[in-house]
């Protein structure tokens, strides 16, 4: 099978969906040929970065087959393919936290190992009835709750810009594959703390935290209850900023309607952070993060002619063109506070619960005696993370914790207040770029750049700007008011233009 694939794939490391989606409608390409280059690039790679975690490519090639026998039967012609299908033909992987049916659904949870999927997740029924192919699923941290994606069945996850760093989490499977050219046209991952956006800052590619509540969230592990269904997003995962648009749309379906309208060029508000006033929970962020974001600063002054302002977010200047303004949202100082209590107060089962799979509780202390003696199937993220709980739950019955809960909710308002429906943020997506693996045991806070913007419900769009000076990705996140997810990734294709996006790896 692995020669099959090699020998009837073409060149597509530097695939663009949409224009695939023209090709295969038009006939110049077949979906067999586009399915079977990413399963043999996928195999090509994967022993790299270990992204890929189970596959249906035989089912795959099946289905494909199927799509371009619909074409060449002539039934539908090109405008009503579009119509009905806008993603014929065009394979995707998912991380395995969703539900494939007929592949394994671990969560990355050692209890989980021998699980099949009976049936699919909301999100792959949504993709499949638009025609496209599921091939495979992607690893993930122990049930998806820290940012490096290492578990004790599938093992670890690595960088396709070096393998000694890390992809990031909990879709850090997927964007390793995607980084690497490895995945298909497209992956869909899911964000509860910046599970989308931190893997794709590290493995150089866009992806997207939709409005919350807009994408089904059902199908996937850990079930999600009570205000966690509110900080959980599914989003699109791609090599280029046109495909956000393409798939988001796709999966928001009648929900379109609820977009913001994007604002002419002349009318847009951007606004930026280059830190979060310098919380001592998180590290400092990296000057060459601080450079990169600066740069697309700089490039929005020279493509609309302005000179960026220097001022407080509360007294916003308008003019007649695009207005840069240097905003000062002080309470993102608080952003890991404000996050650990929304999820600690959110009613959802205990994650102590969650890795004996409900049937009971672990001890967290007793399990990191037996882990000192690698005798533990879990993970040491993951048994930190219960003792953080227990922790938590003390800081539950605390003045402060309220306290933090009416920050969120009164932060989140005035980011509102100041983006609307014209303006974004541009925010740094994270400290520095990836950090190697086991770093992130030492540094736990520093996703919190991403999570509080789950507190707040509010889309944002990771934005890739380059490699660094280590040969790492850079990049941004590009933070909207509700509903302004079509704002959020417009202003990623400007960027994508400037700073030419996705850069290939040397694997």
């Amino acid at each position: 099978n692995r020669e099959y694939y090699s020998e009837i794939s073409g060149a597509y490391e530097n695939f663009k969906q949409w224009l695939a989606l023209l090709q295969i409608r038009n006939r110049e390409v077949t979906s067999e040929e586009v399915v079977c280059e990413f399963i043999g690039r996928i195999q090509e790679v994967n022993s790299y970065v270990n992204g890929l975690v189970d596959e249906r490519f035989e089912i795959a090639v099946e289905e494909a087959r199927k799509v371009d026998k619909l074409i060449q039967s002539g039934e539908l012609d090109e405008v009503e393919l579009k119509d009905k299908f806008p993603l014929l033909g065009v394979p995707f992987t998912i991380k395995d936290s969703f539900c494939v049916s007929g592949l394994r659904h671990t969560a990355g949870s050692y209890y989980r190992k021998d699980m099949i999927a009976v049936e699919d997740a909301e999100v792959v029924k949504s993709l499949k009835s638009v025609g496209a192919i599921p091939i495979g699923v992607t690893n993930v941290p122990e049930l998806c709750m820290w940012w490096e994606s290492h578990n004790t069945v599938y093992g670890r996850s690595r960088n396709p810009y070096d393998t000694r760093h890390i992809t990031g989490g909990s879709s850090g499977g997927e964007a390793a594959v995607q980084g690497a050219a490895g995945s298909a046209a497209f992956g869909i991952g899911s964000d509860i703390a910046g599970s989308i956006r931190v893997p794709s800052l590290f493995c150089g590619i866009f992806g997207h935290k939709p409005t919350s509540g807009i994408i089904s969230c059902r199908g996937q592990q850990p079930d999600v209850k009570g205000r966690l269904i509110e900080l959980l997003t599914t989003g699109p995962m791609a090599r280029h900023a046109k495909d956000l648009r393409l798939i988001f749309d796709v999966l928001i379906g009648e929900s379109v309607h609820k977009m913001n309208k994007i604002p002419e060029k002349a009318q847009l508000r951007i606004l930026f952070m280059e830190d979060d006033g310098g919380s001592p929970l998180a590290s400092p962020v990296d000057p060459e993060m601080k450079d990169a974001l600066r740069k697309a600063v700089q490039h929005l002054e020279q493509t609309y002619g302005v000179k960026a302002q220097v001022s407080p977010c509360n007294r916003l200047r308008r003019g007649l063109n695009l207005i840069l303004v240097k905003a000062n949202f002080s309470k993102l100082y608080h952003s890991l506070e404000i996050w650990v209590q929304a999820v600690s107060g959110a009613g959802g089962v205990p994650f102590c619960e969650e890795l004996l799979l409900q049937k009971g509780k672990i001890n967290p202390f007793w399990e990191l005696v037996t882990f000192c003696f690698r005798l533990s199937p879990h993970t040491l993220p993951a048994i930190m993370l219960g003792i953080i709980e227990k922790m938590a739950y003390i800081g539950n019955q605390l003045p402060r914790h309220k306290l933090l809960i009416e920050m969120g909710y009164s932060l989140a308002k005035e980011i509102q207040d100041v983006l609307k429906d014209d303006a974004v943020l541009l925010y740094p997506s994270f400290p520095s770029p990836a950090p190697r693996h086991y770093v992130s045991l030492f540094r736990p806070a520093d996703f919190s750049y991403c999570a509080v913007f789950n507190v707040l419900g509010v889309p944002v769009t990771q934005v890739p700007l380059g490699l660094g000076s280590k040969g790492l990705p850079l990049g941004v996140q590009v933070v909207g008011g509700m509903h302004s997810d079509h704002i959020t990734i417009s202003v990623a294709e400007e960027l994508e233009r400037a700073f030419g996006g996705w850069v290939q790896p040397s694997i």
